[in-house]
């Protein structure tokens, strides 16, 4: 877990909250590691950098949240009133990665053509009885953090089937669930960004 002001909360969501600072003795966290963030789902450290105080820029606060420099400084200094430019200090870049359901590559937007192709056979599998997958991809999509009752009525759907449905492209790292709502990951918008970078196959 890790603990921040709920001041962060909704830069850290919307992702302009991309960094923080912390006066630990070791580090408590690991690149590629995703850590609850209570109540706002889990976050993801993108790397991990042991710097020193006098090091952070206004840039580096502005990431954080702050509105300026002096301002993080201070927030420090409520940390350990002890602060100068020589202490050391981590600095966390992160990403928030949705409800905090671990869904392997869900966050990684680097697909090889091999990666589209077991994903559109993995979504094929899931059309089987009826298409619906893309369907419900561009729905989500459209409509991003709205309650899933309200997208099922959209599709004439149940709201319980619906979600069972959503879960299914969540497990292939396709989609995040959020208190309220899903949206397309990071690697969903890669796969359906190539898929449709791909030639058509020509119908005989």
């Amino acid at each position: 877990m890790l603990l921040f002001q709920k001041r962060f909360h909704a830069g850290l969501v919307a992702g302009t909250v991309t960094r923080t600072f912390r006066l630990w003795d070791k580090p408590h966290v690991k690149p590629g590691g995703r850590y609850r963030v209570h109540p706002i789902g889990v976050v993801q450290v993108e790397a991990l950098r042991h710097v020193t105080v006098g090091a952070l820029s206004e840039a580096d606060a502005l990431a954080g949240g702050f509105t300026s420099r002096a301002e993080l400084i201070d927030y420090l200094r409520g940390v350990n009133p002890k602060i100068a430019d020589a202490t050391p200090i981590f600095d966390v870049t992160l990403v928030h990665g949705g409800d905090g359901d671990r869904v392997e590559g869900a966050l990684d937007t680097n697909l090889s053509a091999d990666d589209v192709a077991q994903l559109k056979k993995k979504l094929e599998r899931l059309d089987r009885d009826g298409p619906w997958t893309r369907q419900v991809l561009a729905l989500i999509g459209k409509h991003p953090r709205v309650a899933a009752s309200q997208l099922a009525v959209t599709l004439g759907r149940e709201t319980e089937p619906f979600k069972i449905d959503v879960r299914k492209l969540k497990k292939l790292g396709l989609t995040q669930s959020f208190e309220v709502g899903y949206e397309i990951s990071p690697r969903g918008q890669a796969f359906l960004s190539l898929e449709k970078k791909q030639p058509q196959k020509r119908r005989s």
